[in-house]
């Protein structure tokens, strides 16, 4: 198993260290784009494609970019619907980082003529 894989692997994204404190008072947007992110259909094995966009006014903490990066991909070997997965990411995430608002958008690539986009806002739920 290459370095990569195995730091992967062995990521956790529920530990303390993948947190920062935000540092600042104002009220501040951070859009993230994840244009990679991968995991493989419940049904067939085949691979599901996906960009993931993320937003969030952060409160106390703020997520870590590598622990996040690490964090999708640890999805790409998982059997994972689209749904589980964006709400899974969403929970996790809003969970830990307890943000004034956060949204999430799980834009995935067709397959089989068909396109799904999962979209989960904290200000609609």
């Amino acid at each position: 198993m290459k370095y990569g894989e195995k730091e992967i692997q062995d990521f956790d994204i529920n530990k303390e260290e993948n947190y920062w404190p935000n540092e600042h008072k104002k009220n501040y947007t951070i859009n993230i784009e994840l244009p990679e992110f991968m995991c493989l259909c419940p049904r067939s094995g085949y691979p599901d494609f996906a960009t993931m966009k993320l937003s969030y006014q952060p409160d106390k903490k703020v997520i870590e970019l590598k622990a996040l990066k690490l964090y999708i991909n640890s999805f790409m070997t998982r059997h994972i619907s689209h749904e589980n997965s964006a709400n899974e990411i969403y929970d996790t995430l809003y969970n830990k980082l307890k943000p004034k608002s956060m949204k999430l958008i799980a834009d995935f690539n067709p397959r089989g003529n068909v396109h799904t986009v999962i979209e989960i806002d904290s200000e609609k739920c």
